[in-house]
């Protein structure tokens, strides 16, 4: 018995080194094929949108998202306003993801009766393993048409000065699972403005945050630095300041906020806020996202 004992615990020792050299080769290989995979960082933001401003996210080859966005008055007007709910500017848009790096949109709002076009182009996404990525970075151009009725029939009125144009860089980072940022360089350009002190160029540095607080529920903010302000001292333009919640229901995305600004495209958020937080000037709004999966369901061959 003991003879047996002997053999049996003999055998053991002579396999443990065996043992641990397969654990070992093991892990290097787990180790060799994590490395040969590239892990692309998801949800930087929930929605193609910080508040008002443009993220670093775009729909999805074919995607689509039909987004509705209302901003109401101010909420200083009182209570014969309703605290601003008596007034409302909408604005509905369009954006599809023609491919899984390049989305295009189309809109039409009721601030200047604005029709608007863009597309967003994701250059850079932040990644791991194979392709070590710190960086998400998008471009973002658009156009919008003003289509109000020219109040001065004496100046020009042709096509090209109802039309303006933004620019964007938009380079984010998710730090964690719960907290992302990005930064705006901007570029907005006007064809046409009000007075020969008003720019028609006109730069502004965008920051943006986002922090989850639950599985469902996150805290947004942007701001942006209007690098060069209009100088007319009869309408003077502020920089503009939103805060809000992203609350996620499945395929909707409900965007609640609270903003000095009225307009919801670059043109006019940007260049064209009058509103000042300081003396009650907000206006309380929301975005509704529905996003829509255009693709065909591939079918199980058995």
């Amino acid at each position: 018995m003991n003879k047996q004992f002997s053999a049996l615990l003999t055998a053991v020792f002579l396999m443990l080194p065996v043992s641990a050299l397969s654990q070992d080769d093991l892990m290097k290989m787990l180790n060799e094929n994590a490395e040969s995979v590239t892990n692309y960082t998801t949800a930087t933001f929930k929605s193609t949108h910080v508040v008002n401003g443009q993220s670093i996210e775009r729909m999805q080859e074919k995607q689509l998202d039909f987004r509705i966005s209302h901003r109401f008055g101010r909420i200083n007007t009182g209570g014969y306003e309703l605290w601003g709910l008596d007034q409302a500017n909408i604005h509905f848009s369009l954006e599809y993801g023609l491919t899984d790096w390049l989305m295009l949109g189309a809109g039409r709002g009721t601030y200047e009766k604005t029709y608007d076009g863009f597309t967003k182009l994701s250059i850079l996404r932040q990644s791991s393993g194979a392709v070590n990525m710190p960086v998400s970075l998008s471009v973002f151009s658009s156009v919008a048409l003003n289509s109000l009725k020219f109040p001065d029939p004496e100046r020009n009125d042709d096509l090209a000065s109802r039309l303006s144009y933004s620019y964007q860089i938009l380079l984010g980072r998710k730090f964690g699972p719960r907290f992302s940022a990005q930064i705006s360089p901007t570029l907005v350009h006007r064809n046409l403005v009000l007075t020969e002190l008003d720019p028609n160029d006109t730069y502004a540095l965008g920051l943006g945050g986002r922090l989850k607080l639950s599985s469902r529920v996150s805290l947004n903010a942007e701001y942006y630095h209007v690098v060069n302000p209009e100088n007319n001292p009869g309408s003077p333009v502020y920089n503009p300041l939103a805060v809000g919640f992203d609350i996620e229901t499945g395929g909707h995305v409900f965007q609640l906020m609270m903003t000095n600004s009225l307009a919801m495209i670059e043109k006019g958020f940007i260049t064209e806020t009058t509103g000042q937080w300081g003396k009650g000037d907000i206006h309380f709004g929301f975005n509704i996202s529905r996003v829509f999966n255009l693709k065909k369901p591939q079918l199980k061959v058995e």
